[in-house]
């Protein structure tokens, strides 16, 4: 018994050879952070150059960071103050004028959805735009009378509900990719019964609907409505101002009670709330 416990417990020559190896890496791992430190001692911060920054700063009345506020950073930007037509300037010029390039790409981005400045105002309301930069820029901007953007299209007016994409694309503020939007969501609809629907459609915010409503007319007879005693939801599937709930529910109303006599029947469908029946009502009829 003995013999086998001996042999059992017995290392060779390598295997003490490993060993030792083994144990003298534990200690230079163990060791290792303090030799550094050792051959390289820390060095002293030096917080002088910026206790004189904190003292110049308070000196001027910034008391903590991102303290300053929209004035000092719009006179902190480097400019050269001219008189400019806001419309289409270019990117360079913006930035003359003491712009960020994240404020220059904002109004781009306004320009290439087809918006203009017709007014001072209209530069005012450029979300990139702080109070302090249009302090700063508003004695400079100069808009000449009648059309205010040297590149505008001729004026002209058309029906909302009978304009192809090539008519709406001749409207100054509509490009191509509006002009498909447009009839897009006319299609959706079934039609236009007020211009001001035009802000339903993706990417038009007030300010847009505003430079471009009046190049518009409604001709209301042109609306396809649907006939809500015999509409089935692939007729109504595309429509935007009911969910599938909501058409499902008019649809199975219909066939529990019968044809509907009047409109106003669709108030009995708890599902159809007074706001949508407002929304959908220039788009039913009723045939008895």
């Amino acid at each position: 018994m003995k013999p086998a416990v001996k042999n059992y417990f017995t290392l060779t020559k390598s295997d003490w050879n490993g060993l030792v190896i083994l144990v003298l890496l534990i200690i230079v791992v163990l060791f290792a952070p303090q030799i550094y430190e050792y051959y390289h001692p820390p060095k002293a911060v030096n917080f002088s150059k910026l206790d004189r920054a904190v003292a110049q700063l308070n000196a001027a009345g910034i008391t903590g960071r991102g303290a300053l506020d929209e004035e000092q950073e719009a006179a902190a930007r480097p400019k050269k103050l001219f008189t400019f037509n806001p419309n289409h300037l270019s990117a360079e010029q913006w930035q003359k004028l003491g712009l960020s390039e994240g404020q220059i790409k904002g109004i781009k981005s306004y320009e290439a959805k087809g918006g203009s400045f017709h007014t001072k105002a209209d530069v005012k309301k450029m979300y990139t735009l702080s109070a302090a930069d249009y302090r700063q820029l508003e004695p400079y901007i100069q808009l000449p009378p009648g059309d205010t953007d040297p590149n505008a299209k001729p004026a002209m007016v058309v029906d909302l509900n009978t304009a192809d994409s090539v008519t709406l694309t001749q409207l100054k503020g509509i490009g191509p990719a509006f002009a498909r939007r447009i009839i897009q969501y006319r299609n959706r609809l079934g039609g236009f019964h007020a211009k001001k629907q035009l802000k339903e459609v993706y990417g038009l915010d007030d300010v847009h609907y505003r430079d471009i409503q009046n190049q518009f007319t409604v001709n209301r007879n042109k609306i396809k409505k649907l006939d809500i005693n015999t509409v089935e939801y692939e007729d109504l599937k595309d429509f935007p101002y009911l969910s599938y709930k909501q058409m499902n529910a008019l649809i199975q109303y219909r066939k529990q009670h019968g044809n509907y006599e009047t409109f106003d029947e669709l108030a009995n469908v708890a599902i159809l709330d007074e706001l949508t029946l407002k929304q959908i009502k220039p788009y039913c009829k009723v045939k008895k």
